[in-house]
């Protein structure tokens, strides 16, 4: 049964000090030791996507991952690193209640950080 939330994430290039603009990710339902692909996007000028990941008709609890695809993303804006680090970042978390999920990801080719946004 759907429910009544929505999720959204918004995605900050640290390196550049800027939104993130044209990052890949895609998401996905944990279903114990397996997931299925739900959706895949593409962050706009303001390093979110156009449309909730979720929203009302799709929403149920559960166990969900987004994939960020950060180290194709540094490579498409030309960043040549030595050593690369960073490749696809999954963001693992559970949906328990109908609200807004917001995840976040500040991201450089050697770190990130992420939170329950508002």
């Amino acid at each position: 049964m759907a429910g009544s939330g929505r999720l959204t994430t918004h995605v900050l290039d640290t390196m550049h000090g800027k939104p993130a603009r044209g990052m890949r990710l895609d998401l996905l339902f944990v279903h114990g030791d397996h997931t299925h692909h739900i959706s895949e996007g593409y962050t706009n000028a303001d390093g979110r996507v156009d449309q909730p990941l979720l929203d009302a008709d799709q929403f149920q609890h559960g166990i969900y991952e987004i994939h960020f695809h950060v180290g194709q993303y540094f490579e498409r804006l030309g960043v040549e690193l030595d050593n690369p680090f960073l490749d696809v970042v999954p963001v693992r978390f559970e949906i328990s209640a109908d609200s807004h999920y917001h995840v976040p990801l500040l991201v450089s080719p050697f770190a990130y950080s992420t939170y329950r946004g508002s």
